[in-house]
């Protein structure tokens, strides 16, 4: 859809607003009549940009996208987990941080976290590694880690991981992420240190 500068600058309100009471009142308890309120705009064009309160959720999170572009594929793994961890470090992550928390037991949640980790991590790499016949598996490798370094740290706090610093994390997250992007998949655990291409 093409934004005129106004629509735009609705569009960019009701995101504000949405990403506020998600974090302060929660998903559940949030509604797009409210949200469309405190946006200052009618309800309809909350629904006409976003289409429902779980996709403009998806949207408030990838608003905020953590995965920088895919580009150079060698250093991306030190890139996203740069990024990634700054971003779960933030305090505008309590919205996000409560669905996970009650995503397990409710299959709706679990859906659109399933749909906020397609926006920011698999589609851009499927995009990527489009020619590459193992792109499912890596997108699901790295899907598999975010989400669980983001429930051993922030939601279930497992030690020692929630309590390192963010920069003893992040260089160790980039190899295994690197790894799960780059390297070869069939090697046996402990071959294959070398975490180049892996597909010359």
């Amino acid at each position: 859809m093409a934004f005129t500068e106004r629509s735009a600058a609705a569009r960019r309100a009701i995101l504000a607003a949405a990403r506020d009471s998600f974090a302060t009142t929660g998903y559940e308890q949030s509604t797009i009549r409210s949200i469309a309120a405190a946006a200052g705009v009618h309800s309809s064009m909350v629904i006409r940009y976003f289409g429902s309160k779980s996709e403009l959720f998806v949207a408030t999170v990838a608003d905020e996208a953590p995965v920088p572009e895919v580009g150079d594929l060698d250093d991306f793994g030190a890139r996203f987990a740069r990024r990634f961890v700054e971003y779960w470090e933030g305090s505008h992550c309590t919205g996000p941080g409560a669905l996970l928390r009650v995503a397990p037991t409710h299959p709706d949640h679990a859906a659109q976290v399933q749909a906020v980790f397609d926006r920011l991590i698999a589609d851009p790499v499927r995009a990527a590694l489009a020619d590459d016949p193992d792109v499912e598996r890596r997108v699901a490798l790295l899907v598999a880690t975010a989400v669980g370094f983001v429930y051993t740290r922030h939601i279930l706090r497992l030690e020692p991981i929630a309590s390192l610093p963010p920069a003893a994390l992040i260089p160790a997250l980039a190899g295994t992420l690197q790894a799960h992007l780059t390297g070869a998949l069939d090697e046996p655990p402990g071959a294959g240190r070398d975490q180049g291409r892996g597909r010359e």
